[in-house]
């Protein structure tokens, strides 16, 4: 009788213990669906990285997105007191650094002979010159993205994505005209404040713009299947030959 009673003491605890276990396998499963719908959010332009990580990441990125507000500002800064010398005041580059250089060979000069007036010894000017390995550098990621970009270019040329070439062929097409109403600093301009004003706000906002952008991309797809059905499709295409690997 007694061990009748251990036994289904037993039975009865292992019963707790299986709906304990079952609750905390539904309680993981209920913590997995927020994940799993956090992966599925749409993301701007397909993005699975943080806003940081789009742009390289590093200092760069810490600049476009305002990380160090001083260097950010001052960057800013630069830029606008270059547009505004150039295209407000209609300066010119070989004038401004003709003028710059003798406004400080000026200085330096006088300050130099001045100090035999005053008997002090004259100042020492440090030795300039432009380091080689940044220099390489620069022009070896120039080199990489412009062979990128001709890359690119060609494959578009090749005709095997139609989709993509309407694509390019309607950015440059937007590009001639807004290059028609600016001339190429003041382009440059814009483009540099759009970079350091546009991501800051997209990350601070991202949650509110991202479904945004999905109901629109939604549309678009919709219309340029509209357009293809009626118009694209109906194109003549010779048969692509296939790669050679």
């Amino acid at each position: 009788m007694a061990e009748h009673e251990e036994t289904k003491g037993e039975s009865l605890m292992e019963m707790i213990t299986e709906k304990i276990h079952g609750g905390d396998s539904s309680s993981d499963s209920e913590d997995e669906k927020p994940s799993e719908l956090k992966a599925k959010i749409y993301r701007l332009f397909g993005r699975e990285k943080p806003v940081h990580h789009v742009f390289g990441g590093g200092k760069p990125a810490d600049v476009l997105l305002w990380r160090n507000k001083k260097i950010s500002a001052g960057a800013l800064g630069v830029a606008t007191a270059i547009w505004v010398l150039f295209e407000l005041m209609e300066y010119h580059l070989l004038t401004l650094v003709c003028h710059g250089l003798i406004l400080t060979l000026a200085i330096v000069f006088l300050w130099s002979n001045g100090t035999t007036f005053i008997n002090k010894s004259p100042p020492r000017i440090p030795k300039v010159s432009m380091p080689e390995q940044p220099v390489l550098q620069f022009v070896s990621v120039l080199r990489l993205e412009i062979n990128h970009a001709l890359f690119v270019l060609r494959e578009i040329a090749m005709g095997r994505d139609l989709k993509k070439f309407l694509a390019v062929i309607a950015s440059l097409w937007v590009l001639s005209i807004v290059g028609s109403w600016c001339n190429f600093l003041t382009l440059f301009y814009i483009v540099f404040v759009f970079l350091h004003t546009v991501p800051v706000l997209y990350e601070k906002h991202e949650d509110k713009v991202d479904p945004l952008a999905e109901k629109l991309m939604i549309e678009i797809k919709k219309q340029y299947a509209v357009f293809d059905e009626k118009l694209l499709s109906k194109i003549p295409r010779g048969p692509l030959k296939d790669k050679k690997h």
